[in-house]
């Protein structure tokens, strides 16, 4: 019979030697206090402000007047462990070893030093890393912020674009305003090679997102050998695939597919992968801040744009079209989606001189007194 009393007391004992600085554990990560610079875990919880020196450095004041500085500089995804060493070369000779990586792909050096500042965001570009993507919302001045992105086809099984390739073609071309703050609001960029959303495309204010345009294949053989049929077929959101139990394989109904690539995730032997017709779409309008304006899905402006590698010119051109059309009609603290509603989606479309076909338009079922109801943002109306 099991010991109930005593197991309970084996964790606890457990749980105090793992708060324990002497405890390592074969599994799970340390404690993240380990890594913390001096002046962050003494004043840990006792920050007063912060404030933005300049496009891509910030200072942390604690209560008790100690300081430290953010110099934040963008990279690629994609980095080889030779770039790394030179970060961490940069971090033992400017901020005693201590650094972070954000989740839009910067690396932050953090600096007590204050003279070290300028030194290192000289060091950093002639590596050619940019330093920026930083703003400040009381002088109402912003920064472009680095992209947020999936895997691509590095890494992931389902995707229609690239991720890395496209990211660097189109922050290539916008460097400036990621440098700069120079944009009349927030604007976040983001990626998602399929559908399936990866990247949070759908609450940023400009994002690209792989599209499937055509259903997966059947390939009988592997569908046989790698595939359990009642898994593959409970994948399918549509119900679009059916079981044929005597050949042991599957069948698609074109009709009813969306293309996401459910079935492919469940099913190596459904791949999905087409050159011809796959793509990008691009969305516009998503937003997470509750200010002035509720919170925001993106809707989709452009449904289909073709894979161009290596540089992408037809989505960096889109991209870079919407972004600065904004940017110089926009007014003070104004996100994209306020804009466009300000001035309506025919004008929109009219100014960034983007098509509008069918495609575009918004048919989602749940009716507008639903939609508005739902308790989805701290404005609430009593």
């Amino acid at each position: 019979m099991v010991d109930l009393d005593q197991r309970l007391n084996d964790w606890k004992e457990f749980i105090a030697k793992r708060k324990e600085k002497d405890y390592f554990s074969d599994f799970g990560p340390p404690h993240y206090a380990n890594f913390l610079p001096p002046v962050i875990k003494k004043n840990y919880g006792k920050w007063k402000y912060h404030e933005i020196l300049k496009c891509g450095v910030l200072k942390h004041v604690a209560e008790n007047g100690d300081a430290i500085y953010s110099v934040r500089a963008a990279s690629p995804r994609l980095l080889s462990i030779y770039t790394l060493r030179e970060f961490c070369d940069l971090a033992d000779k400017y901020c005693d070893g201590f650094l972070r990586f954000t989740s839009r792909n910067n690396v932050e050096f953090l600096i007590t030093d204050e003279s070290n500042i300028d030194p290192l965001i000289n060091d950093l570009k002639a590596m050619g890393f940019p330093v920026g993507g930083t703003h400040d919302a009381t002088a109402g001045k912003y920064a472009l912020s680095n992209m947020v992105h999936t895997q691509g086809w590095v890494h992931c099984h389902t995707p229609a674009i690239d991720a890395s390739g496209i990211v660097k073609a189109v922050m290539d071309e916008l460097f400036e305003y990621f440098e700069e703050m120079k944009l009349p609001a927030l604007c976040r960029l983001a990626l998602a090679c399929c559908a399936n959303m990866c990247g949070a495309v759908h609450a940023s204010d400009i994002s690209i997102v792989g599209i499937h345009r055509t259903p997966p294949l059947v390939d009988d053989d592997g569908v046989r050998r790698m595939c359990e049929l009642p898994t593959t077929v409970a994948s399918c959101p549509n119900a679009a695939i059916k079981a044929k139990p005597k050949e042991k394989t599957v069948e698609v109904n074109v009709e009813k597919c969306m293309f996401c690539g459910n079935c492919y995730t469940m099913c190596p032997g459904m791949p999905l992968f087409d050159p011809e017709n796959d793509g990008a779409a691009i969305m516009v309008g998503g937003k997470l801040s509750n200010a002035r304006h509720l919170p925001t899905l993106s809707k989709v402006v452009v449904p289909w744009i073709p894979n161009e590698p290596p540089r992408w010119p037809g989505v960096v051109d889109v991209v870079k079209k919407i972004l600065e059309t904004w940017a110089s009609e926009a007014r003070k603290h104004e996100r994209l989606i306020e804009w466009a509603e300000r001035i309506g989606w025919e004008k929109f479309f009219e100014k960034t001189g983007l098509e509008f076909t069918q495609h575009l338009i918004d048919d989602y079922r749940v009716t507008p007194y639903q939609y508005t109801s739902y308790r989805a943002t701290t404005q609430f109306r009593w």
